[in-house]
């Protein structure tokens, strides 16, 4: 027969925050008049302490876990769901080199402004490396069998144009472009433009040495120059080239603009021309 000794000891119960909150309560009701004694309060946070020390704390239970969710299964009579449809594969049209050639030919020759690789490759249905490929094979025959027109990569895009020194032809046909031409104030500030932009009107005056408020009107009414900013000093407008501006140069991007050393005149030149030198 087993005696109190041989038996394991015996855990305290766990005790709650609810058991400890009706014992605290307890206790102030026993108090009495006595619950504004500190050393009432002492002797009660002494007793709980020690209850606490000898029992585990009671933790809350952990929730029961949530079940998985079960597929759906269709309802009897009913045809199962149909699975989401994968994209289409991009169409790719299979053609000899001269037929791609010839086609972009076709639509180059339709666009009056650059179009990109990428758009010329969706329209021919043929991939943008290859589409590339055709371009420049297509711009090389231009050159080599000296056509009127050459193919240029400007801005982002390809376009056709008329071989330079056709010009005068063209000129003649129309009338040797009258009504057309920028005057050389207008050339004048673009160039200050395109060399020094972003800039400001009044440092172009500065720099031309006359007002350019009419010219700056005739260049943005054409579209060749716009505004693309505000000077954080003076305020005023900062003004740019355009894209346009690069395809009626037949420029790709401004890094492609002549060096303007070689075309500066002489020191020398400028120290006679200057009045103090007399």
């Amino acid at each position: 027969m087993d005696t109190e000794g041989d038996r394991p000891p015996r855990e305290p119960a766990p005790i709650s925050w609810d058991a400890l909150a009706a014992e605290l309560a307890a206790t102030r009701e026993a108090a009495g008049e006595r619950d504004d004694d500190p050393a009432v309060w002492d002797a009660v946070a002494a007793e709980l302490a020690a209850r606490v020390a000898e029992r585990p704390l009671a933790l809350p239970e952990e929730p029961p876990p949530v079940p998985a969710e079960e597929p759906q299964l269709p309802l009897p009579g009913l045809p199962p769901p149909s699975p989401e449809p994968a994209p289409e594969p991009e169409l790719v049209v299979e053609v000899d080199p001269a037929t791609l050639r010839a086609q972009l030919e076709a639509l180059l020759f339709v666009l009056d402004s650059p179009v990109d690789d990428e758009t010329l490759a969706a329209s021919v249905r043929c991939p943008v490396a290859r589409t590339r490929e055709a371009l420049a094979e297509l711009a090389e025959d231009y050159d080599r069998r000296g056509a009127g027109i050459t193919l240029r990569r400007v801005g982002e895009g390809w376009r056709l144009y008329t071989r330079d020194e056709h010009a005068e032809v063209i000129e003649r046909y129309l009338g040797h472009g009258r009504g057309s031409r920028l005057t050389q104030a207008a050339l004048e500030t673009l160039a200050v433009i395109a060399y020094r932009q972003p800039v400001t009107r009044s440092r172009i005056a500065a720099i031309r040495g006359v007002g350019v408020d009419g010219v700056m009107r005739t260049l943005l009414a054409r579209g060749l120059v716009q505004e693309v900013g505000s000077d954080p000093d003076s305020g005023g407008g900062l003004y740019g080239t355009t894209p346009l501006f690069l395809e009626r140069l037949g420029l790709g991007s401004l890094t492609d603009l002549p060096d303007l050393g070689p075309l500066l005149p002489e020191t020398a030149t400028l120290l006679a021309d200057h009045p103090d030198a007399h």
